[in-house]
């Protein structure tokens, strides 16, 4: 032979020795869990929060108004607080007073009563759909009283009379 021989080699037959641990602090991992549910925690209260905002914002402002079918219907439960309430200008109602202006809105059968303070909008006339604020006198009356009237308007104006209308750059539409 020629002096090589068949035995295994000792590194073959012992299992590696074990991976060296990582340097630095060991962190339990119960710290870890929790750490990570506090920050679960404060993402679900931060939801709930985002959730609660957007009802309460959203909620308030999508109830515009009330017509005056749904107001006389629930008015014991507005009893005298203020709202917005729509209704077309009864025709031959408008009367002004020391005060402002008392007119009867309507909505089919239904008529309410409204004094209104202060000076209507110079749109304001008869037999056109108005929202006014303001509350009933008592929880089972037909009088409202309204200190805002909001008059809808249109862009029929430009139409009807072109080059009467400067725009704030100073082009006549």
């Amino acid at each position: 032979m020629s002096g090589t021989t068949t035995e295994p080699s000792p590194s073959a037959s012992q299992p590696a020795p074990p991976a060296p641990a990582r340097p630095g602090p060991a962190v339990p991992p119960r710290r870890r869990r929790r750490t990570s549910r506090r920050v679960l925690l404060v993402f679900a209260l931060l939801a709930v929060a985002l959730v609660f905002l957007l009802v309460e914002g959203l909620g308030s402002s999508l109830d515009y108004f009330d017509t005056v079918d749904q107001a006389l219907a629930h008015r014991a439960s507005l009893g005298t607080s203020t709202f917005r309430l729509e209704g077309t200008v009864v025709s031959g109602s408008i009367r002004p007073t020391a005060s402002g202006t008392d007119f009867d809105m309507a909505q089919g059968a239904n008529v309410v009563h409204v004094a209104n303070t202060g000076s209507p909008p110079s749109l304001f006339k008869a037999s056109i759909p108005v929202v006014v604020v303001g509350h009933f006198t008592t929880d089972t009356s037909r009088d409202f009283v309204s200190n805002t009237i909001m008059v809808k308007h249109s862009a029929n104006y430009i139409a009807k009379y072109p080059n009467r209308v400067r725009a704030k750059n100073g082009t006549v539409r």
